[in-house]
C-alpha cells in the first residue's frame, strides 16, 4: 500500500516544507502533551499506515479553536477522531464537535478512544459522506475543518465558507501536499488531486471575505478566517 505521509515513495524529487530537524524540535516540545490516548491514537496510525494531523498539527488546532471561542466545530473527513481529539478538548464540557467518515468502522474506533479520554459526550460522530452529512446538518459553525480526499477539495470549501459565522476559521489540512503544488512536474498519487488543492487554495485566497494563511507545518495547514 502506498504510504500517503512518505512523499519520497512517490516522488523523490517533492519538497519538504520545514526542515525534519525542526519537525523534530517541535515535537520534542510537544512531547509534553503526551496522554496514553494520544500515544495510542498515534501508534495505530503508525501500524496501519493511517494519515493522522500528527501532534503538531493537533496542538495548533486545539489553539487555534480555543483562540476564537469555538465550541460548534465540523469535521470534512474524521478517521478515528485524531483531530476530533484536539478540537473536542478545545470546545469544552458545553461545545460539540461533529465528525463525519465514511468508514463505519471508524465509529466504533472513536468511541474507543475518545471515551477513554473522557470527551466522548462532546462529539456527534455520523458515518456517511462528509459532504451529505454537511448539507443535512443545520446552523453555523466556528470552525469548519476539512480533511476529506483532496480531489474533493474545492467542493468543500464552497460548501463550508457560507456556513462559518463572522470571526469562524475555516481549516483545512495537506495544502502543501507534500510539496506538490509548488512542483513543476509533481507525480501525483491519485492523478487531479494537485490540481485540486491548487485550485482550492486560490479559492480561498482570492475571495475578498476571507483572510487566509498557510502554516507549513508537516504538511500545510491553511487557516481562513471569515471577516
Amino acid at each position: 500500500m502506498t504510504d500517503l505521509n512518505d512523499p519520497t515513495a512517490i516522488n523523490p524529487s517533492v519538497l519538504t516544507p520545514v526542515h525534519p530537524d525542526i519537525e523534530r524540535y517541535l515535537t520534542t516540545l510537544a512531547g509534553s502533551t503526551d496522554t496514553p490516548v494520544l500515544v495510542e491514537m498515534e501508534e495505530l496510525a503508525r501500524q496501519q499506515n493511517f494519515p493522522i494531523v500528527g501532534r503538531l498539527v493537533g496542538l495548533f488546532l486545539k489553539v487555534l479553536a480555543k483562540s476564537i471561542g469555538a465550541k460548534r466545530v465540523f469535521e470534512f473527513g474524521s478517521g478515528y477522531g485524531y483531530s476530533a481529539y484536539w478540537f473536542a478538548e478545545a470546545v469544552g464540557p458545553d461545545g460539540r464537535v461533529i465528525c463525519s467518515d465514511g468508514d463505519p468502522n471508524n465509529l466504533s474506533k472513536a468511541e474507543h478512544f475518545l471515551g477513554q479520554a473522557g470527551l466522548w459526550d462532546r462529539v456527534d460522530f455520523r458515518t456517511g459522506f462528509a459532504q451529505t452529512v454537511f448539507q443535512a446538518t443545520e446552523g453555523e459553525f466556528d470552525i469548519c475543518y476539512n480533511d476529506v480526499d483532496k480531489g474533493d477539495y474545492p467542493e468543500v470549501w464552497r460548501l463550508a465558507r457560507e456556513r462559518i459565522r463572522p470571526g469562524g476559521l475555516y481549516i483545512a489540512d495537506n495544502v502543501l501536499w507534500h510539496g506538490r503544488v509548488a512542483a513543476e512536474n509533481p507525480v501525483d498519487i491519485v492523478p487531479g488531486w494537485t490540481d485540486a488543492i491548487r485550485e482550492h487554495n486560490r479559492l480561498i485566497f482570492n475571495d475578498p471575505e476571507f483572510d487566509a494563511f498557510i502554516n507549513p507545518t508537516r504538511d500545510g495547514v491553511v487557516v481562513a478566517r471569515r471577516k
